[in-house]
């Protein structure tokens, strides 16, 4: 499996594109928020003559959900989504008010839902779904087994963890689901968090501050 990692928006946020020898791929989290973040992902998509298969959000924060209509209406795709994630979807124009931010282009409501277990696939690739609640109140991570590589939305960062402030955010819950969860997977795991550097399982195991 091949990943590419996009920043994009005001929040920094890290969209993923993965995909496979097959040229299927699924768009993760799209944050692309300007024309020209637009314009940057369809591009490599176009380039890599890539065709998206699925779109999917790890949770439903304003910066991970930005690229949802884009990505939606150019490549005709249904967005999938935990259905514990739908109050802060709806959320969204209310949260880009909070914030200054205008949001011309509201989310689609999702067209189907994951669970954990549920396994999302696409050409020759699998990737199991894991129940990750603490940053938001039903997260959830993606993990390719074979090519040990997690995609971790913003529940576990490089030596830090996700904010849990937020509503629906809980700090006992987001460890637990660090702990419990995330780090059976493996010392050799790669993390692909939603904002900053990747890192590995074992790395934040030995070094996280927030998980001594």
């Amino acid at each position: 499996m091949n990943l590419a990692i996009f920043t994009f928006n005001p929040f920094q946020e890290n969209t993923y594109v993965l995909y496979d020898e097959t040229g299927e791929c699924v768009i993760i989290d799209p944050g692309c928020f300007e024309n020209s973040e637009k314009l940057e992902l369809d591009n490599f998509i176009t380039s890599n003559e890539l065709q998206p298969v699925r779109l999917i959000n790890t949770h439903c924060h304003i910066d991970h959900v930005f690229g949802n209509k884009f990505v939606s209406d150019r490549y005709d795709l249904q967005l999938e989504i935990h259905k514990g994630e739908l109050p802060v979807l709806k959320a969204v124009p209310q949260v880009s008010e909070f914030y200054g931010i205008p949001f011309p282009e509201p989310s689609p409501m999702p067209g189907s839902y994951l669970e954990e277990g549920d396994v999302v696939t696409f050409g020759n690739t699998k990737l199991e779904t894991y129940f990750t609640p603490g940053h938001s109140p039903a997260s959830i991570s993606f993990l390719c087994k074979e090519d040990k590589i997690l995609i971790a939305g913003d529940v576990l960062f490089r030596e830090s963890i996700g904010r849990t402030d937020l509503p629906g955010g809980d700090h006992a819950t987001l460890i637990s689901s660090i702990k419990n969860n995330l780090f059976p997977l493996g010392d050799d795991v790669k993390v692909y968090p939603g904002h900053g550097p990747e890192t590995t399982i074992g790395w934040e195991k030995r070094n996280n501050p927030f998980l001594q």
